[in-house]
């Protein structure tokens, strides 16, 4: 049930970096593709899956947000991934703005998956 429960999650992040990272692009561009039915509920859908499986990992675990401080950088690494994906999302910013918000949005998966798999929080200056 773990292996399944954490390849679920893994495929959820990647979908979900990969429709935040594809809005952001259309939003740059000014697509009307971004209206599309699709696109507003698939994300609704893969980030509530990355969610769901998020929690059931850590009952799996029994590893809680401010018990256990890896669970902890992953939980604010979520916020931070939501707070910069409204930016890059956001009508009423400019493109360049948009754009910085979209690269952090990449950074910020990329970190939370090394992370993740090192435990190692200063990874990217060691």
């Amino acid at each position: 049930m773990y292996q399944l429960l954490l390849s679920s999650h893994i495929l959820a992040a990647l979908l979900s970096l990969g429709l935040l990272v594809g809005r952001g692009l259309l939003a740059y561009r000014g697509s009307p593709l971004l209206g599309h039915r699709l696109l507003q509920v698939a994300p609704r859908v893969v980030d509530t899956v990355l969610l769901v499986t998020a929690v059931a990992l850590m009952v799996t675990i029994s590893q809680y947000p401010f018990v256990d401080g890896w669970v902890t950088v992953k939980l604010l690494g979520l916020i931070l991934y939501i707070a910069l994906g409204v930016v890059a999302l956001g009508r009423d910013r400019s493109p360049r703005v948009r754009t910085l918000a979209l690269v952090g949005v990449v950074l910020v998966i990329g970190y939370l998956y090394a992370y993740s798999v090192t435990r190692q929080p200063l990874l990217i200056l060691g």
